[in-house]
C-alpha cells in the first residue's frame, strides 16, 4: 500500500517553504527567501516577512507540486507550521492550509516548527531510533528536547533564557561591522582567527548557575563581553584582532552547547543525537560535536545545510511522521501560537 503523501508549509519568519514528502521520501522541496528585503534593515522586519509570504505562497505551492510531478488531487494530508515564530508569518501559511484542506477535504496538522527542525534528519539519515536527543540552535531558538517519540512524545530539557545562538552571532557581527546576517559572516572569519585567543565566558556552566540551569543556555552575558573587549581595547587604543574575537567567541558558544548536550545524553541514557536548525551550519559546532561525540560514543546526526534553515522539508517530514502513527488532525479552527510550547509535536484535535 501506498504511504500517504503530505504537503507541508513552513511561514514562521522570513523562508516561505513548501515541501512534499512520502513516507520518509522527500518528493520535493521549495523554499522562497525575503532576507535580502531584510538586509538593509539589519533584521527581520514582521510586516514585510508577511506581506513577503502572501505573495510567494501560492507560488511556491505550484513549483513545489510541479516539482514532485504531482497534483493537489494526489495529496492525502496537509501539515502547516503553527507556531511557535511571528505572528503575522504563521497566520499567512495557517491561512493557506486550511483553505486546502478546507477545499480539499484533507486533514490538517498544525505542526511545531522547533520539532520539525528534528523531524527532517529521517528524510536523510532514515528512520530515528526509539529514543534520542535533540539540540535545535536557529537564529530565535537554543532548544534541548528529548524526544522519545517524534511524532506523540517531545520533553524540553532546556533553552535558551535569552539570546539564542544564532541571535547572539548576529548581534557580535553588528559589533564587527560584518553585513546582516552575521552568522556565516562571523563563522568565515572564525577560520583566520586563534579560538584560544581571548577567554570568553561560558554562561550557566559553573557552580550554582549550573545546577540550577543543567541544560538552559545563556548567550547575553557572552555578547556583552564581546563587546566590553572590543569598547576596552578600542578606547585604549590597543590593537586587537577581530578574527581572534570571532574565533573566540565562536569556541564559546560552541563548547557550552555540546558540553551541555552531552551531559543530557550521559544523564538520560541516550546514544543518539540530532542537531538541527540554522545554526547547525555553524562550521565550528559541526567539528566540535563530531569530535566529542565520538569520544563519548554517540552517534551524532546533522542533516544538510540545506535542511539547516527554514524549509518546507521539515514540516512535512513532521506531518508524515505524525499521519504514520495515526494522531488525529488538528481543528480547521486552530490558532497559531508565538510561543508554542516545544513539548506539544502538533495542534491537538478538539476534545
Amino acid at each position: 500500500m501506498t504511504e500517504p503523501l503530505v504537503l507541508g508549509i513552513e511561514s514562521t519568519c522570513d523562508e516561505t517553504g513548501v515541501a512534499l514528502v512520502r513516507g520518509r521520501t522527500l518528493l520535493a522541496d521549495v523554499t522562497a527567501s525575503s532576507m535580502d528585503e531584510h538586509a538593509r534593515y539589519g533584521g527581520i522586519v514582521p510586516e514585510v516577512a508577511s506581506r513577503a509570504h502572501l505573495e510567494a505562497l501560492r507560488p511556491t505551492i505550484t513549483q513545489a507540486l510541479a516539482a514532485a510531478e504531482v497534483t493537489l488531487a494526489d495529496v492525502d494530508a496537509i501539515a502547516v507550521a503553527s507556531g511557535p515564530g511571528l505572528v503575522g508569518s504563521l497566520t499567512v501559511g495557517t491561512a493557506g492550509a486550511k483553505a486546502l484542506a478546507l477545499g480539499l477535504g484533507l486533514p490538517l496538522y498544525g505542526v511545531n516548527h522547533v520539532v520539525g527542525h528534528a523531524a527532517v534528519d529521517e528524510l536523510v539519515h532514515g528512520a530515528f531510533p526509539e529514543r534520542f536527543l535533540a539540540l535545535v540552535v536557529s537564529g530565535g531558538h537554543s532548544s534541548l528536547l528529548l524526544v522519545n517519540d517524534i511524532a506523540t512524545d517531545v520533553v524540553e530539557l532546556g533553552q535558551t533564557l535569552d539570546d539564542a545562538a544564532g541571535e547572539a552571532f548576529d548581534k557580535v557581527g553588528r559589533l564587527l561591522g560584518l553585513p546582516y546576517p552575521g552568522g556565516p559572516h562571523v563563522d568565515r572569519l572564525a577560520k583566520e582567527g586563534d579560538p584560544r585567543a581571548i577567554a570568553f565566558p561560558r554562561g550557566l556552566s559553573k557552580g550554582r548557575e549550573l545546577a540550577r540551569h543543567p541544560y538552559d543556555f545563556s548567550f547575553s552575558g557572552l555578547k556583552t563581553a564581546v563587546a566590553r573587549y572590543i569598547e576596552g581595547r578600542t578606547d585604549a587604543g590597543e590593537e586587537w584582532s577581530k578574527a581572534d574575537v570571532a574565533a573566540s567567541f565562536s569556541e564559546a558558544v560552541a563548547d557550552v552547547l555540546v558540553t551541555k548536550t552531552l551531559r543530557a545524553c550521559a544523564e538520560h541514557d541516550v546514544s543518539t543525537l540530532v542537531i538541527g536548525g540554522g545554526f547547525s551550519a555553524n562550521s565550528r559546532l559541526r567539528e566540535l560535536a563530531a569530535q566529542r561525540c565520538e569520544e563519548a560514543g554517540v552517534e551524532v546526526r546533522i542533516p544538510p545545510i540545506r535542511y539547516c534553515t527554514d524549509n518546507g522539508a521539515m514540516i512535512a517530514a513532521l506531518g508524515s511522521a505524525l499521519v504514520r502513527a495515526g494522531v488525529a488532525p488538528s481543528p480547521l479552527d486552530l490558532a497559531v501560537d508565538s510561543s508554542m510550547s516545544l513539548s506539544l509535536v502538533a495542534v491537538p484535535a478538539h476534545a
